[in-house]
Parts: C-alpha cells; structure tokens; sequence
C-alpha cells in the first residue's frame, strides 16, 4: 500500500502592482489578472484602492482574504497616527512580523501618497525606494523597468507613467493583463 500523495494547489498569481512619484504628483495602477497555475481565472480584479478619503493610494500582490485584512489593519494605523503614514507603516510592519495570525497571512502591500511610498511585507521588510518608484507582483520588475526608464526620457505625468510601464508589462509577462485601473488622490 502506497503512502498517501498530498494535495499540491497550483500557485496563484495574480498581481502587478506601480506606483510613481514624480514632481508633487502620484499615481498607482495594477493589472486585472488572477492566475492560477497555468490557467487565467480572472481578467479584471480590483486590486488597488484609495484609503484615507482619496489621500493615500495602496495595492496588493497575494491572497485577496489576506490582502484585505492587511488594509484594515493599515487603516487602524493610519487613524492611530493621522498624518503619519511612515509611522504607520512602521508599525504594521512591526505588527505583521511579531503577530502569530498576522505573520501567516501571504500578500504584500504597496501604499503611496505625495510624499511618500512603501512596499510593506510581512517578513518586516519596510522599502521606500529612493527615486518615488515602486513595483510588488509578478510583473513587478518588468513595470519598474519600464517606468524608471520613461521617468529618465519623458516628461510623462505619473499616471500616464503607471498607464504605459502596465502596458508594457502586460505585453512581456505571462501573469499580467492590460487591463489596467490608474489611481491619482482625490483630496
């Protein structure tokens, strides 16, 4: 009698996330596509929204379920330090690593406001890349590639920056769509 085979799921993939910074303005954008192993199983997926009444701009890369808890957590922090957003971040940070259940939840978040971006994960990490320009997911390193090099030769906006490095993006990486949501502040 053979032992028993556990059940192995196919990976999930399904993000790719961009923001930019750039002259007092910021964008955020992410691709609609979920994959699981090798098969698309959704092409227009939220996974960038506005926090903190249109101020803040944040994304995630992983489990939905995961993700979503993360934000709220991100939001109790934002409120315990209005105004504050590296304090914040700091603190989830510092609460995700050190938190048994937190410490378990699989995604990482990208939140970006005029002043500021972070890439947050729960192994503790805290990145606020120095040129305004971050990339999480998949197809992360091809969009941050595509964006640092239209930052250096246009005069593009940011959002027209997330629009285009997405497309790019999109077209080079199997786990990216084109369909694309661009967030800007609202306040």
């Amino acid at each position: 009698m053979s032992a028993p085979t556990a059940c192995i799921l196919p990976r999930v993939r399904a993000t790719t996330i961009l923001a930019v910074r750039r002259d007092g303005e910021v964008a955020l954008g992410g691709d609609g596509q979920v994959t699981v192993g090798d098969t698309v199983m959704k092409n227009n997926a939220q996974k960038v929204r506005l926090l903190r009444g249109g101020r803040l701009l944040a994304g995630f890369a992983g489990s939905v379920a995961d993700a979503l808890t993360l934000f709220e957590k991100f939001e109790e922090k934002l409120e315990r330090y209005p105004g504050n957003v590296p304090r914040a971040a700091v603190e989830l940070a510092k609460d995700w690593r050190s938190d048994r259940v937190l410490r378990r939840l699989e995604a990482l978040l990208a939140v970006a406001d005029r002043e500021h971006g972070f890439v947050i994960s729960g192994d503790g990490e805290l990145i606020e890349p120095d040129d305004g320009i971050l990339a999480i997911g998949s197809g992360g390193a091809y969009a941050l590639a595509a964006a640092r090099a239209l930052v250096a030769n246009t005069a593009l906006p940011p959002r027209d920056v997330v629009r285009r490095s997405l497309e790019i993006a999109g077209e080079i990486c199997v786990y990216t769509n084109t369909n694309i949501v661009v967030l800007e502040p609202t306040a």
